[in-house]
């Protein structure tokens, strides 16, 4: 069974481009008339992304949608569409399988290619290999496609077909709202033909293990620990018997696509709010960012090890720390060291679940999530999140809550805020603010666990910005440069700075900019634009929604 063409069609429109999805043009607009490109150029840029796709979790390709949405269609003759149509198998080895619609959009013919994940490695006729990384098409190594492929070859649990379920067993309520969110309107067999999740057999719709997990009435039914087992303990420690401290614990349950948000709802109340000084006035802060721990417990759900039906994502919570345990190893390529370096590699044990949670909004690009829980935490002052894997399979991230950094270092840092440090960088400035100034190459590695090359290139780049410098030559010392740039009014608290280059470039905030810039809840966004307000930083202007902030000049 597949999902309607039309239906495909109107899914299209409400498509961005990403991990899953990607339009190609058949028009050259870089010079000052635009002209048809040679169908030739198109089918040689459609295999490289349908290449990449297949390499990684599959996807969906629009020919004749500009990169702006803008449909412009295809003014071919059908020999030159046909060249399109025959790229997948002619220009990659092996050749790909692929499914190719002709439709239309807006009046206006275009064609439409979709791919799976496929279990073989394709190279294109020039010698590449490709994978899809975010919305960008990388080139790999061979062999590091080969290992993640037969990760998955051995792990792939998602696409199993169970036998007894049927669509009875679908929750077709919760599928046909998640569908309306996603602006597709099709009959629920073909909204999970849509995304893989099922196929017709014998008049019947066959579905996957992902199918009954993300929309089924009773997932447990089909994984009996599918689960999110919530659990507070008194201290720092699990204790038993006698010390038993365990004061909260709550199962939580539910399809994957409201199970995240039923997690959200479940921990958010447990998570303590903290204060520190900030300039004019005390800031509120989460003992955890929101961002970190949430984006744990996504990529919890979405990448665990579902062949163990034994064990379900837990979340402990002690005095001084936050853990997310989630059943499984890593997926090759990926290793701890990739992680804790912050390298942005990806790798889906469940390709299908990781489609569904992108287009609802609980992901966003591939192999930034770890990345962006360690910024998060390091903006907070906080201690970098430990990445751990446990034997038995236990892949756990844990949030200290402790603070790493002092209010003074964090605003002393501010004056490199325009340089766009990275968070090592800003570590190891921290480091040499308590060490007279000054740090060596081999206390960036002991710091940052990185090795001599790596090291050696971020302090070349602190030295390009001008941050630090080498005073001797052949020395090993490097010192902080004092009169490093600073930004131009340094008095401003650490959240106007943050704000200034929205400020800049819309000439307002609202609350919601406010909520994404750093990362807070409405109700404490609301209360720093009031506070900035009264520090007379900014003005309010309006009333209720269409209430913004302007910058006092």
């Amino acid at each position: 069974m597949r999902a309607k063409k039309e239906d495909l069609l109107a899914w299209i429109l409400h498509q961005t481009e990403g991990q899953f999805f990607e339009r190609k043009s058949c028009f050259d607009r870089s010079g000052v008339k635009t002209k048809l490109r040679p169908a030739k150029d198109v089918a040689k840029a459609i295999v490289e992304t349908l290449s990449a796709m297949a390499n990684a979790d599959g996807g969906t390709l629009v020919v004749g949608i500009e990169d702006d949405g803008e449909v412009s269609g295809m003014t071919y003759p059908e020999d030159r569409i046909a060249v399109l149509v025959a790229a997948p198998k002619r220009l990659v080895q092996p050749p790909m399988r692929v499914q190719v619609i002709k439709g239309k959009l807006e009046g206006k013919p275009v064609l439409v290619f979709e791919v799976d994940w496929s279990i073989e490695s394709h190279q294109l006729t020039d010698g590449r290999y490709l994978l899809r990384c975010d919305d960008k098409n990388m080139p790999f190594a061979a062999s590091d496609i080969e290992t993640l492929k037969e990760g998955k070859r051995r792990r792939v649990t998602e696409t199993r077909f169970i036998g007894e379920a049927t669509m009875r067993d679908i929750d077709t309520t919760l599928l046909r709202k998640v569908a309306h969110k996603l602006g597709i309107q099709a009959p629920p067999g073909d909204i999970l033909s849509r995304y893989r999740l099922a196929e017709g057999r014998n008049g019947k719709t066959a579905l996957t293990l992902a199918a009954l997990l993300l929309f089924g009435k009773d997932p447990m039914r089909w994984h009996p620990r599918c689960d999110i087992d919530f659990v507070k303990y008194e201290g720092t420690q699990r204790q038993s018997g006698a010390s038993y401290n365990v004061v909260k614990r709550e199962r939580i349950e539910g399809p994957l696509v409201t199970l995240i948000g039923k997690a959200y709802e479940t921990i958010r109340p447990h998570v303590r709010e903290r204060q520190r000084l900030v300039d004019l006035f005390f800031e509120e802060r989460f003992e955890y960012p929101t961002f970190a721990w949430q984006e744990a417990i996504v990529n919890a759900v979405a990448h665990r090890d579902y062949r163990y039906e034994g064990s379900s994502i837990e979340v402990w919570m002690f005095d001084d720390r936050l853990e997310i345990r989630s059943p499984g190893e890593l997926v090759e390529p990926v290793t701890i060291e990739h992680l804790q370096k912050r390298e942005r590699i990806h790798a889906s044990r469940n390709p299908r679940i990781v489609r569904v949670l992108t287009d609802l909004g609980f992901m966003r690009e591939q192999g930034e999530g770890i990345p962006r829980m360690f910024d998060a935490m390091e903006r907070e002052g906080l201690h970098p999140p430990e990445l751990l894997m446990e034997a038995g399979a236990i892949f756990t991230v844990a949030f200290k809550n402790t603070v790493a950094l002092s209010t003074d270092t964090m605003r002393w840092l501010q004056r490199f805020a325009s340089l766009d440090l990275t968070g090592n960088q800003k570590r190891i400035l921290a480091f040499a603010k308590e060490h007279d100034g000054a740090f060596t190459n081999r206390d960036y590695q002991r710091l940052i666990g990185a090795d001599i090359y790596a090291a050696s290139q971020d302090i070349k780049n602190l030295i390009r910005k001008g941050v630090v410098k080498l005073p001797q030559k052949g020395g090993r010392t490097y010192e902080v440069i004092e009169h490093a740039r600073a930004d131009s009014k340094p008095e401003r608290p650490d959240t106007y700075i943050a704000l200034e280059p929205t400020l800049k470039e819309k000439g307002f905030v609202k609350n919601a900019d406010i909520q994404k810039i750093l990362d807070v809840p409405a109700f404490q966004a609301n209360r720093i634009a009031q506070r900035l307000t009264e520090a007379g930083l900014l003005v309010s202007v309006g009333e209720k929604r269409g209430r913004h902030y302007i910058p006092r000049h």
